[in-house]
């Protein structure tokens, strides 16, 4: 009986024990994910001194599911990395993990491990590595990190196994042999490696050529990482057309998660739609920190001014035939130019193709134009001609940027390509020959402000903030707005990678000359936010926008003046399931939706609303009157709203259609929608305000008229 009891006994001592331990490790890493090192430096510190039965109690965590595995993980990942300029700590650590292997069941756990043992890079770690080439479910993995080791003894082991392995174990073993031996083709090569180091540009335009020739993924990866270490937009384009492929798309999306938030300045629609594509992508514990990173820099994300593709690689969208020039096509009306545009569509078909993801002239036919006119630009675009080829860009319908091959002396093509050929009066040829050789790619940036234009070709000042003269008039300037051409001067020519930002030359809001007359006045015009009180933290001025940043302030912004009987305009652009209100008639405290009265202001169309009340949807009194759906504008769009406040009575139009025209006597009487109080509709003035549900959002151009 005595030896039972004492048994219980110890049973119970050692889960308490066990149970103690365990919650030491557990309360050990609470602070990863950190942001900053500081936040885990205790953590780490701790983990230094942990027993070999702290560390089990962490790895075996390693067999949970996703989200309990998430936290032992990042700190395993966390302390790996803060060892690794300490000798001795790395060899303590990698014998620690080596021993684990035999305690971690899931697959997940060893993976993690065997790729935690490359980085170790101990003999501990080599030892256990070449143990597992004889494991037929480990030994790619294994391989690998031994590859990454790149060590003699791991090299060594490595090449032992090769000679005894059978299939497919063999396949695993000489693909890590032939990472390690691999060098990229540019080293291998003088006048290559030359090129690249004049500039990033140069680099860049190499690295697209290396990518599009290698089938190997190992090589692919090695182009990737290098474009990682060029900054700017154009490479993270490149990196983001990995992203169909299936071989490296994972190593691509997160190449260019980090390149995104390295950089808040590279942004626009085609910014977006690669950073949308990489969200999905982004896989393991990076998952944890990068993902919620991206997707808050992807709500901040202006969607204005930034990048757009205007060629999407696949057909010519977006793309017409010639007609005329701007000041013949000025003369036409409407129906004259329709019926032109389809004739020189038929008669150029065929002449302008889109092969293998290139704009390509075939060598016959006339220029092909912009469906869209453009003011103040920057462009790039990547071309290629062949020899005595001969080009050019008309920018806002007007020749032109000169492409040309420069061995064509007897026309002078010896000065080089990106100069503006048909000026007269300024400048025309280009300050220095930037052209690479013919057959290879070249890159244009082009920036127009005004009527001056600036060129860079391959990285390489070409043309210096020069005035395009009015080919067609030259007694005018050149005009203000028109269609971007591609010259068709009977030679072959291809272009790829055609993006293009429209400046924007005005961020201030104006009155127009009917609502002077009207009697309205600015709460915002894009400069200040003088007329606002509350959150002004939050609520920022950015590029002549209102943003509302839910990370810095809280709280809702409120008009300093109290309104009764008003009409309201306003525009918004909403992001992706933001969620806003329009409080009216509300006092400075309180819930508005409540002791005031909250217009709605909703992405209802996103699937986390598709569960909303009727009253819920946007335009609608919030619990009071519903308001008409299916009428907002895609996510990023500009709406335009207004709203007239007049007694009881309540009108709102969104982009030109009645959504909303109620009455909020009877509610206040009988009761409202949501069968909740509303002392709100009970009021007869207070402020108007934003009523911020902690998302991004913007705002421009508000405008009050006192009825």
């Amino acid at each position: 009986m005595k030896k039972i009891h004492f048994i219980l006994v110890f049973l119970v001592v050692s889960f308490v024990k066990l149970s103690a331990q365990t919650d030491a490790v557990n309360n050990t890493i609470q602070s990863f994910p950190y942001q900053h090192v500081a936040d885990a430096n205790a953590s780490l510190n701790s983990m230094q001194s942990w027993t070999s039965g702290d560390w089990k109690k962490l790895l075996s965590q390693l067999d949970d599911t996703d989200s309990l595995r998430l936290k032992p993980s990042l700190a395993l990942s966390a302390y790996v990395h803060a060892v690794g300029l300490d000798a001795k700590l790395k060899s303590s650590t990698a014998t620690t993990l080596s021993s684990a292997l035999k305690y971690v069941k899931s697959f997940y756990g060893r993976d993690l491990i065997i790729q935690h043992l490359a980085y170790l890079g101990d003999d501990a770690a080599v030892k256990t590595l070449s143990k597992l080439l004889a494991d037929e479910t480990f030994v790619g993995n294994a391989a690998r990190a031994l590859a990454i080791i790149h060590s003699e003894a791991s090299i060594a082991a490595l090449n032992n196994s090769l000679k005894k392995a059978g299939e497919p174990a063999r396949k695993h073993i000489q693909a890590a042999l032939d990472n390690v031996n691999f060098v990229l083709p540019e080293i291998k090569s003088a006048p290559i490696a030359k090129k690249i180091i004049q500039n990033d540009v140069q680099q860049l335009l190499q690295l697209q050529d290396q990518l599009a020739a290698s089938p190997n993924p190992l090589k692919k990866q090695h182009i990737l990482s290098a474009a990682a270490h060029i900054p700017g937009f154009n490479a993270l384009m490149m990196v983001g057309r990995s992203l169909s492929d299936p071989a490296v798309q994972e190593e691509a999306a997160l190449i260019i998660a980090r390149m995104a938030l390295a950089d808040k300045n590279i942004r626009g629609k085609a910014v977006r739609e690669v950073l949308e594509q990489t969200l999905p992508l982004i896989k393991g514990a990076d998952s944890a920190f990068l993902v919620p990173l991206l997707k808050a820099h992807l709500a901040l994300m202006p969607y204005d001014n930034g990048f757009a593709s205007i060629f999407n690689g696949k057909d010519l969208e977006g793309w017409k035939a010639l007609v005329g020039n701007p000041v013949t096509r000025s003369k036409m009306s409407a129906a004259e130019l329709q019926n032109a545009q389809k004739l020189a569509n038929e008669k150029t078909n065929g002449d302008w193709i889109v092969k293998d993801g290139l704009l390509i002239f075939t060598g016959h036919g006339d220029n092909l134009a912009t469906e869209k006119q453009y003011g103040d630009f920057e462009m790039y675009v990547d071309w290629k001609i062949t020899e005595k080829g001969d080009a050019g860009i008309y920018l806002r319908g007007s020749p032109q940027v000169q492409i040309w091959d420069t061995s064509r002396r007897e026309v002078g093509a010896q000065v080089g390509s990106g100069g503006l050929y048909n000026n007269q009066k300024n400048q025309s040829k280009p300050l220095v020959v930037a052209d690479n050789p013919i057959g290879q790619w070249n890159t244009f940036h082009i920036i127009m402000k005004g009527e001056k234009v600036t060129v860079y070709l391959n990285g390489v000042l070409v043309t210096d903030n020069t005035i395009l003269e009015n080919y067609w008039d030259r007694n005018l300037p050149i005009f203000a707005k028109e269609q971007i051409e591609l010259q068709a001067h009977g030679t072959y020519v291809a272009y790829r990678n055609i993006y293009l930002k429209e400046i924007s030359t005005n961020t201030i809001s104006i009155l127009s000359e009917a609502e002077k007359k009207e009697g309205f006045t600015m709460l915002f015009d894009g400069t200040n936010m003088d007329q606002w009180m509350g959150n002004t933290e939050g609520y920022q001025v950015e590029e002549g926008v209102m943003v509302v940043h839910p990370d810095i302030g809280h709280g809702n912004l409120y008009t300093k003046e109290e309104y009764a009987n008003f009409e309201y305009r306003f525009e918004f652009q909403l992001t992706p399931g933001s969620n806003n209100g329009l409080g009216i008639r509300a006092p400075l405290s309180g819930d508005a939706a409540y002791v005031g009265m909250e217009l709605q202001i909703l992405d209802n169309e996103a699937a986390i609303y598709k569960d909303l009340q009727p009253y819920q949807y946007h335009g609608s009194v919030y619990g009071v009157i519903p308001a008409k759906r299916g009428y907002l504008l895609p996510t990023g769009e500009w709406n335009q709203e207004e709203v007239v406040v007049k007694g009881t009575k309540i009108k709102v139009t969104l982009n030109g259609t009645v959504i909303l025209d109620g009455d909020i006597k009877e509610p206040s009487l009988k009761g409202t929608a949501d069968h909740k109080e509303h002392p709100g509709l009970k009021r007869t003035t207070g402020h108007i305000g934003y009523l911020g549900h902690g998302d991004v959002m913007r705002f421009r151009n508000i405008r009050v008229k006192k009825i």
